[in-house]
Order: C-alpha cells, then structure tokens, then sequence
C-alpha cells in the first residue's frame, strides 16, 4: 500500500495538479490538508473518476482534510477528540484495508506568543491523547500523517538560526511532537532517509525553491505494527517545480499490506 500525504494549499487552485499527480505517481492512499473549501465543492466526480474514493472534512476558505483511497474508507473520526467546541476541519481518520489512517492539519501557531500559539499547544495535547488511546485500544497498524507544522530537528530546515522564534520550531512545539513519537511511532521518512537537508515545504517568497531553502514539517507517523510492515519512504518533489504550485510537496511511504 503506497500511502502519501500532501498539503495542496487550495484544492480548487490545485484541482489539476492533484488529477495529474495521482495519474503519475498512482498512490493507494492520499491525506490532503489545506484543501480551502467546504464539502460540496470538492470535486468528487474527477477524484472518482481518477479511481479514488474520498472521506472529506471541509471548511469555508480555510482548513480542510480528506483521505483518499482506491479502495472503500470506513470512517471513523471527523474531527480530534478532545475539544468538542473546536471546529476546525483539521482531522479525518478511517480504516482502509485494515490499516488505520488519520489525516493531520496540525495549526501553525504563528505568531507566538498569543493564542494561536496556545491553540497549537492544546492541539498537539489531543493529539498525543488520541494516539496513546490508538496504541493501547485497537489493534490495527496505523499510520498518523500529514501537515505537522512542525520541524523536528534543525536538520530539518535550512538555516535553523533564522527559525529559533518560529512556532514551527519553538522547544516546546519540538517537545510535544518527540512526546508523541516517544510513545512508541516511528518516522517513516527517516527509516530510510538519513540525511539532513531533505524538504517538504519551502517559502514562496524570496527564491527559497530554487535555492532548497525549505524545511521538513509533513510527517508520516507509523504504530509499531504498521512499522513493521514498512518497505519504503521519501519525499517527492516533481509537484513543487509545476507552475503555480502548492508550497509542499508530497511525503510517501510504502507498507506491505
């Protein structure tokens, strides 16, 4: 099972973009973040067409997630536990294939100090409750992946010197995403990718394409289960270079399924 994340930043600026990568790259299953719309308007009719099925929480301009798969999704969460009063469209999970699948829009947090900074802090709390409930309550290999908005290590982004007051990169953002890991997730990225100065997103500003000054902040998070069944991770950035792109590119893995 051939299992991506991508944050399109706009799915109806990135329709076809998103048409064309499928038809190229030909995942199982995809996580979307950032798709800017509400339900109705996710276009359906061209994802079915590309031979996917799609669970979609949306929103009005902002936000929004889906999980899209070639096989049937059993939903079985829309929004994280944990803060009934929070209706950001950040999160989506279901079952495909036996593998659970929860696709994250984790809040940037900028600027910091404030509230928004605090509402990330929150979120990553419910999300270290949900996967600790995940690990210890079901037995199905999962898989926790997409936007982060975190950079977990300063090899992780260029210049890490220019990012110390960055929500992306503050100690505690850092903290609660190793908090989350510790409890027993691996990185499926770095199981075969070792090196730094590897990216997933980069600025639009200031040439930070064409330079490779970006930063790694889309994540794929693997139970020990699904961990165990994996056999292949990377980044693909032929998206980033099409004209008028999303600032992130996809982020893959493979389980033997």
């Amino acid at each position: 099972m051939k299992i991506a994340t991508w944050n399109v930043n706009s799915l109806k600026a990135r329709r076809e973009h998103l048409l064309k990568w499928l038809a190229d790259f030909d995942p199982d299953v995809v996580l979307l973040q950032e798709l800017k719309g509400l339900e109705e308007i996710f276009p359906m009719e061209d994802v079915n067409a590309a031979g996917y099925e799609a669970a979609v929480v949306g929103q009005k301009t902002y936000n929004g997630v889906a999980i899209l798969s070639k096989t049937p999704i059993d939903v079985t969460e829309r929004r994280l536990p944990g803060e009934e009063e929070d209706e950001q469209a950040r999160y989506v999970e279901g079952i495909v294939q036996g593998v659970r699948l929860g696709c994250i829009y984790l809040p940037n947090g900028n600027p910091t100090p404030g509230d928004k900074y605090d509402y990330k802090l929150r979120w990553m709390r419910r999300l270290y409750a949900h996967a600790r409930d995940l690990l210890t309550k079901t037995d199905e290999p999962f898989v926790l992946g997409g936007d982060y908005n975190v950079i977990p290590q300063p090899e992780d982004v260029y210049a890490p010197e220019k990012w110390t007051e960055d929500a992306l990169f503050l100690p505690q953002s850092r903290n609660a995403f190793n908090c989350i890991v510790n409890l027993g997730l691996t990185d499926a990225y770095r199981v075969y990718n070792t090196e730094g100065g590897r990216y997933s997103w980069w600025d639009y500003r200031a040439g930070s394409w064409a330079k490779d000054q970006g930063c790694r902040i889309d994540h794929l998070l693997l139970n020990p289960k699904a961990a165990d069944m994996l056999h292949g991770s990377g980044i693909d950035k032929t998206p980033r270079g099409w004209d008028k792109p999303s600032d992130h590119t996809p982020v893959w893995c493979e389980l033997d399924v």
